[in-house]
């Protein structure tokens, strides 16, 4: 239901406020909103150049667009007018910064049936941002409900992560062995999740290397233990031996090559493997689809055979149950919906569909062979005579082999703008698998992903508790 507050219904002190994070996805779209294409909003190495700072600033007046969202949501909300705004702007809005936005009645005037409201925005570190007033027009009326205008918008607010980070920061911390954090990216990853009590980092590389490089960015690891190793070989075999031996609760790749770390992950003696094959699951937060998509293989196994896509498909329905889906729904992705020799694929899906049906997959609606419209579209699924209960409402995706999978991922990721995490499930303890390319937001949203799992996976864990992305 919307609703607002008229002009007689708003008091002196009525007080609303709204918390936002923000991502690297708002400055984008503000900038280009805006047309403020100042390089500082875009760019790491620019605002160091120019402000010298070490992180990318939002705009200032991104963070002042917020108070015209509360006013405009909440107080007095839908039917306010502006009539104007002063602002103060007292600190630079960083990326990741969680932003509170106020507002306070501070007077009203009947001739106008104008209210004067009192501004402030403040970060999570209690600096103000923001101060100033903003005079409106209240609402003359109240909304009649006809439904939600927004319903048939194509495009949402993707705040999946955002949500699953607020969940569970406030849970114990996961020791994790970050495995050799020697570029920017990887280190302040991992001090990023740190500070944000997700993860309580072991650094593992080579000490000078690190210290130099947290020295550049002007970041203090003195927090954190440091396990010394002379280059990246020596630190993949000594990250994996920290959980293997039960110091660290989970593995976070840095700034080393996939394979480097996979192959001490994968040794049958000193590794982390169990009876279960290892995979890695790429989940998304696309802003045209209404729910969280998994996809899967898409970093690990190339060319998986029958045997090896059934625990592939296990792992995701396992990561899906941890973050509050129990019963995912997950398409067998092929080129066609039909079963043909001519593609193997369609027969592995037709296999597995048969499994799932007898038992020997559980915890999940699997439907397949289906081509990637018929999964993600129920229109076009019906207009293909194709009767399904995961077609339009798939949430994971078992791909044929990596080439698809990892194409289609990173395809959704930069034309669609998702949001994305990573995660490696089947060893002995979560992995945190993103790209050398990936943003410290996509590092700080696979670290929550990983918590949640542990938290779901672990009994031993103190206090077990549950989410949903």
């Amino acid at each position: 239901m919307i609703t607002n507050k008229m002009f007689d219904e708003i008091n002196i002190g009525d007080h609303a406020d709204i918390k936002r994070t923000i991502t690297k996805n708002d400055i984008d779209m503000f900038g280009m909103l805006t047309g403020d294409m100042n390089p500082t909003h875009f760019s790491d190495e620019y605002a160091n150049m120019l402000l010298e700072r070490h992180k990318l600033v939002g705009h200032s007046m991104l963070a002042g667009s917020l108070i015209s969202s509360l006013l405009g949501n909440q107080l007095p909300g839908p039917g306010t007018v502006y009539q104007s705004q002063h602002l103060e702007f007292h600190g630079a809005v960083e990326l990741g910064d969680e932003l509170t936005i106020s507002v306070t009645t501070k007077d009203k005037f009947s001739k106008q049936g104008s209210v004067l409201f009192d501004c402030l925005v403040t970060n999570q570190r209690d600096e103000t941002i923001i101060t100033g007033t903003a005079k409106v027009k209240a609402p003359m009326r109240k909304p009649v409900d006809v439904g939600s205008p927004y319903q048939a918008m194509g495009i949402r607010l993707t705040e999946s992560f955002n949500q699953l980070i607020q969940k569970v920061k406030d849970w114990d911390p996961i020791p994790t062995a970050v495995c050799h954090p020697c570029s920017k990216d990887a280190l302040l990853g991992a001090i990023d999740a740190a500070k944000t009590a997700l993860i309580d980092p072991v650094l593992v590389g080579p000490r000078s290397k690190i210290q130099t490089l947290a020295d550049s960015l002007e970041v203090d690891i003195s927090p954190y233990r440091l396990v010394e190793t002379a280059h990246s070989h020596a630190s993949a075999e000594r990250a994996v031996a920290l959980c293997r031996q039960g110091e660290t609760q989970t593995l976070m790749k840095g700034s080393l090559h996939t394979d480097e770390l996979m192959h001490e992950v994968a040794k049958r003696k000193t590794g982390l493997r169990t009876g279960s094959r290892i995979s890695h699951i790429f989940i998304l937060d696309i802003p045209t689809y209404p729910r969280p998509l998994f996809i899967t293989d898409a970093a690990i196994n190339i060319f998986p055979n029958l045997e090896e896509k059934i625990d592939i498909l296990k792992n995701a329905i396992q990561l899906a149950h941890s973050l509050g889906n129990p019963e995912p729904k997950a398409a067998i992705l092929s080129a066609v919906e039909t079963v043909t020799s001519k593609i193997p694929a369609t027969i592995e899906a037709a296999a597995l569909c048969k499994m799932a049906q007898r038992g020997q997959i559980k915890g999940a609606i699997v439907d397949g062979p289906l081509a990637f419209d018929n999964a993600i579209s129920k229109e076009a699924a019906l207009i293909k005579g194709i009767n399904s209960p995961v077609a339009g409402e798939a949430d994971i995706f078992l791909v044929p082999d990596m080439e698809s999978g990892n194409m289609l991922a990173k395809q959704l990721c930069y034309l669609a703008k998702a949001d994305s995490a990573g995660l490696v499930l089947g060893a002995k303890v979560p992995i945190i698998l993103t790209s050398r390319a990936d943003s410290a937001e996509a590092r700080l949203a696979s670290c929550a992903v990983a918590v949640a799992f542990s938290y779901w996976s672990r009994p031993d864990l103190t206090h077990k508790k549950s989410v949903r992305l």
